[in-house]
């Protein structure tokens, strides 16, 4: 038990309060066999994960605001089409770009999320206690439409996602944006996430408590 109750708990959100249902690779396989493009959905998840690895962090400092929306669709194109690149069937699509126009669309829907069984309570628990609950996350803009239709946006006083800001986890700039919205010491805070490098690590070396949760998925 801990000794102290937290001004804020800053929480991570893919992994962490939310997953996608079934895994990227399948829903990569699901938009693709409507556009008449057939590869399993394994080989996919596969090399979505060789894809995602390859880019460099979803940040885009200097950036103007109105053209962050562009960049954040670019840089996910450029990942589903090294994806379906690697498993040798980019050429059998009529119209690549409008494909994932679609795809990119359908994740800022609810459809393909899945809420993990113990965010309510914790999330009702923390708001009944009076902790303020902030999301970083190197997430992009489509964030805020996912949070309202998981209906999660009204227990967050803040969101701050890596492509608004121009830094993405673990540097630890995001987390002193993140903190300066509450108003709040980084020893009066928490944050909890999934990935021990840009979570547990960033936090603890951004002077907050960094606490690592361990998804099974």
């Amino acid at each position: 038990m801990t000794k102290q109750k937290p001004q804020v708990i800053l929480l991570d959100a893919v992994g962490t309060l939310f997953s996608v249902r079934g895994s990227v690779g399948e829903v990569y396989s699901a938009f693709a066999q409507r556009f008449g493009v057939r590869v399993p959905a394994n080989k996919l998840n596969e090399a979505f994960h060789n894809a995602f690895a390859s880019v460099g962090p979803p940040a885009f400092p200097g950036i103007p605001q109105d053209e962050i929306p562009l960049c954040e669709f670019e840089w996910w194109r450029v990942i589903a089409l090294r994806t379906f690149q690697q498993v040798g069937v980019l050429s059998e699509f009529a119209d690549f770009t409008d494909f994932f126009d679609h795809l990119y669309n359908y994740f800022a829907t609810a459809e393909p999320w899945l809420i993990y069984p113990d965010i309510l309570p914790a999330l009702k628990q923390w708001r009944r206690s009076g902790i303020q609950l902030g999301i970083v996350s190197n997430f992009d803009s489509r964030i805020y439409l996912v949070l309202k239709a998981l209906k999660l946006e009204e227990f967050f006083l803040s969101v701050t996602i890596s492509t608004e800001t121009g830094f993405a986890k673990p540097d630890p700039q995001i987390f002193a944006i993140a903190l300066a919205k509450h108003h709040c010491n980084p020893q009066n805070a928490w944050h909890i996430g999934d990935s021990l490098k840009e979570d547990y690590q960033a936090a603890k070396a951004a002077g907050l408590r960094g606490i690592l949760i361990k998804r099974s998925r």
